[in-house]
Parts: C-alpha cells; sequence; structure tokens
C-alpha cells in the first residue's frame, strides 16, 4: 500500500477500533459483548494452534494418555498406569525428561488432593481471542472441558478455563488483574481473596483485620459453591509480605504464587472434583530449616608467654 493521506486515515481508524474494542472486552468481564466473536475465534483458530503444536511437539500425543480418569472409584490407580505408559512413550530426551517429571509432578498433585483431571499442553500465549494473561490449552469441549473449570499443575493454581472451543480452551491465568480467587490460610482457616498483579505477588485481602500472618505462611483455594469455578484445598502461594493492620476492618498480605506463569508446559483440567475437601494435604512438605554451623575458638597460651603477658 502507498504511503498516502487516506492509508494514513485508515491506519489511524484501524487503531483507534482495536483500542475502542480492548477497552469494551475488559470493562465486559464475563458478560463481554465480543465473547461471541472469542468463542467463533477459538473455534476457527484453536485447530490451527493444535496442529502446529502436534507438528512441531513429538509428545502432543503422549499426553491423551493421561485425559481419561473419569472413574473415581480407581482414579488414583489410573493416573498411576497413565504416568507409566508415558514414561515409556516419552523417551529420554533433554526436553521430553522435563515434561515427564512435570506430568509425574502434576499427577501426585492431583492423587493428593482426589481431583480428576484431564491433562493438556500450552499451545499457545496470550491467544488472539483475548486480551488478558491467557494461556491456550490443546483440550476442549470434545474432552469434555467446560467453561469455569480449575487448572492446575504440579505447583499448584494455574487459573481457571473462560473460552472454550471444539479441540482448544482459553484459561485466564491467577496473575491476570482481573481474576480474583477466595483462599484459605493453612492452619489457621483464615479466610481471604487473592487478586493477581501481573508479575507480582498476589495481593490477598484477609477478612479478619486482626488476623496473625507471619511470613512464610501457606494458601490454597477455598473453593466455589458447586466448585466452579474453583475446586478446595490447591496450593496458591507463601506469604512474602504482611502490611500492618491499622485498625482496618480487612488485613492485606502479598503471596508469591507458587506458580511460576512463565515457564507454563504441562497443566491439568479439573474435570471431577474431590468428594471431601483436601485441607492442606496437597501443600508440599514444608521445608526443614538448615541449622547454622557454628564454631569454637579455644586459645590455648604459649609456653613463652606468661600470665602478665610480658615476654622473657
Amino acid at each position: 500500500m502507498r504511503d498516502t493521506r487516506e492509508s494514513r486515515l485508515l491506519l489511524v481508524l484501524l487503531i483507534a477500533i482495536a483500542f475502542a474494542l480492548i477497552t469494551v472486552d475488559i470493562r465486559g468481564g464475563e458478560d463481554s459483548p465480543v465473547d461471541g466473536a472469542r468463542q467463533g475465534a477459538a473455534t476457527v483458530f484453536g485447530p490451527i494452534e493444535n496442529g502446529v503444536a502436534s507438528a512441531v511437539d513429538p509428545v502432543g500425543n503422549a499426553i491423551a494418555a493421561v485425559r481419561d480418569s473419569d472413574d473415581r472409584h480407581d482414579r488414583i490407580a489410573r493416573l498411576e498406569h497413565d504416568n507409566a505408559a508415558l514414561k515409556a512413550k516419552l523417551g529420554s530426551g533433554d526436553r521430553n525428561s522435563s515434561r515427564l517429571k512435570q506430568l509425574d509432578k502434576m499427577l501426585k498433585t492431583a492423587g493428593a488432593g482426589q481431583y480428576g483431571i484431564k491433562g493438556a499442553e500450552v499451545i499457545a500465549i496470550g491467544a488472539a481471542q483475548g486480551f488478558s494473561w491467557t494461556v491456550t490449552i490443546d483440550v476442549g469441549s470434545s474432552d469434555g472441558i467446560t467453561r469455569d473449570m480449575t487448572v492446575l499443575n504440579g505447583d499448584g493454581l494455574v487459573g481457571r478455563v473462560t473460552t472454550v472451543g471444539p479441540n482448544t480452551a482459553t484459561v485466564l491465568l491467577a496473575n491476570d488483574p482481573d481474576f480474583t480467587v477466595g483462599t484459605r490460610m493453612e492452619a489457621t482457616d483464615e479466610l481471604g481473596f487473592a487478586s493477581g498483579q501481573g508479575d507480582r505477588p498476589f495481593r490477598v485481602e484477609l477478612l479478619n483485620g486482626k488476623a496473625k500472618i507471619n511470613k512464610g505462611d501457606r494458601l490454597v483455594t477455598f473453593g466455589s459453591q458447586a466448585d466452579k469455578p474453583f475446586v478446595p484445598g490447591v496450593p496458591v502461594g507463601v506469604v512474602s509480605r504482611v502490611d500492618p493492620s491499622g485498625g482496618d476492618l480487612t488485613r492485606t498480605i502479598y503471596v508469591k504464587p507458587f506458580v511460576s506463569f512463565t515457564k507454563l508446559d504441562i497443566v491439568g483440567v479439573v474435570v471431577e472434583a474431590p468428594r471431601k475437601d483436601p485441607r492442606d494435604a496437597v501443600l508440599p512438605p514444608k521445608p526443614k530449616p538448615t541449622p547454622t554451623p557454628t564454631v569454637t575458638v579455644t586459645v590455648t597460651p604459649s609456653a613463652n608467654v606468661p600470665v602478665d603477658g610480658q615476654l622473657q
């Protein structure tokens, strides 16, 4: 296109329309008027993203081995069986070895919480059908995925499903500024609401303004009604900072998430909630404090130095 006045005006107009759509989408939240267009985009472009990911990823088909854990009674046994099958398929490459460790850790997390999950791969970051902190995964409605399902990995809470296509789904990450989840403190059971802050720690508003919180305390999800969008007991993070209470009705703390949102690869969508709240069972064991070595220095008087310290 030649650089003319008309072409420049057209470019400015297109940019203005794009920013207008972004503003409408963000303010609309769950009821965004462009949600239908976003779902249509997921239907059209989802298979393309999935196909590209499969073409460049030799272990794409192996993930399907962990997607069928629907029987509640022998769920853990099936997950262990799937894990063994994946070990045989993934081989010994460095990348595959890393992904195998992720799968193994995720399956153990699911087993600890009694979550029925469908394994998935992250195939796109910041999908074209949204303007938030999102990823696209390679499972969709044909795999039993629906909107408002919890997404986790071996470390803890990843996010929730927001848009579903036939073969792909969009996940809103827990660090997105529009993301909020109910939380419960380990052991003390203090309740609060955690909100994402991008690449900064979660901001958590505790309902009890006088709650005694210490750096290093841990949080899990409190759970939602009918377990959507959040199942209970999923690890959220560790308290990294506590603001003074100041006599307010609520108290603000800051929490470092367990999940590294810049390193997402293998995740699991919770398709079956646990029978009962796992409470703190999914949290990893607390690291044991490393003892500080002490050194004792003993001074031995020299044979040539008398008691008064004067040399002979």
